[in-house]
């Protein structure tokens, strides 16, 4: 039925609006082409979850440079806090700024998804919340170019800032399981999560306020992104809202598009 959409894939980018309705595309992809989602907040959670585990009682900021805004060489802080460990280090740079609200540098981001993605062997991945920005998205091509790998095509789930507001909003989430739930699309029963129990609850950074604020972000970082990858990866524009919201529906409009891309090719 999709006779120009590709057979197997090495790995795929998905992007879109914080809302916009990633995640069934996603899953449509990971069982079409047998690969696996590589989360940018899963590798966050990762590498801070190593370092909490070791338990370091120290002061991080002393391995904070201001003034040249960069960290001191690994080896010091190796030698400071006692071990050369790369998740442990990695995790120090990430908490460092993760702990005080402030937006994880773009070298700092590439540190950890190149370690990460090696730990998959720079394949069959779907690489979600990552390249975020123009600099992130260079360094993935040279990365994967080194690595002799490749990014076969990218799907950009398009939705709508009022249709992602309306959305978003109404998402809620259990808070043991982390099952997401919608009170229109997929209400949970008696409010509470079906596997758990549990009563679910609204994400605090779900509220209107900070989606709009996420939606600007998008724009000003995100949107770049994809233009400058346009001009060397294939881009299927996916629609994020569909009239009937079905598997079937879903997985439909991810494949025709994809299709669509490579008969123009």
């Amino acid at each position: 039925m999709y006779e120009n959409a590709p057979e197997e894939v090495t790995n795929v980018i998905v992007t879109g609006k914080s809302g916009a309705g990633k995640q069934p595309r996603i899953d449509v992809l990971v069982e079409e082409y047998d690969l696996e989602q590589l989360s940018t907040g899963n590798i966050f959670r990762s590498y801070l979850g190593s370092f909490d585990e070791y338990d370091y009682d120290g002061d991080i900021s002393q391995f904070w440079d201001e003034e040249e805004r960069r960290f001191m060489k690994d080896e010091k802080i190796a030698e400071e806090i006692g071990t050369d460990e790369e998740e442990v280090l990695l995790g120090l740079k990430a908490k460092y700024f993760v702990d005080r609200g402030k937006f994880v540098p773009d070298r700092i981001t590439n540190e950890l998804f190149e370690s990460y993605f090696g730990k998959k062997d720079y394949r069959n991945q779907v690489l979600d919340g990552y390249p975020r920005t123009v600099k992130q998205a260079k360094f993935l091509l040279e990365l994967v170019e080194e690595k002799g790998t490749d990014i076969d095509f990218i799907v950009w789930v398009r939705n709508t800032d009022e249709k992602i507001v309306e959305r978003t909003t109404k998402r809620r989430i259990c808070p043991e399981c982390e099952k997401v739930y919608h009170l229109e699309y997929d209400p949970p029963k008696d409010g509470k999560c079906e596997d758990c129990g549990v009563e679910v609850i609204q994400r605090s950074d779900d509220t209107e306020e900070r989606i709009r604020s996420r939606l600007q972000e998008f724009k000003e970082k995100t949107k770049p992104m994809i233009d400058y990858l346009e001009a060397e990866i294939p881009i299927a524009e996916v629609p994020g809202h569909l009239e009937e919201f079905t598997p079937e529906n879903v997985r439909r409009s991810v494949m025709e598009e994809l299709d669509k891309v490579w008969k123009e090719r």
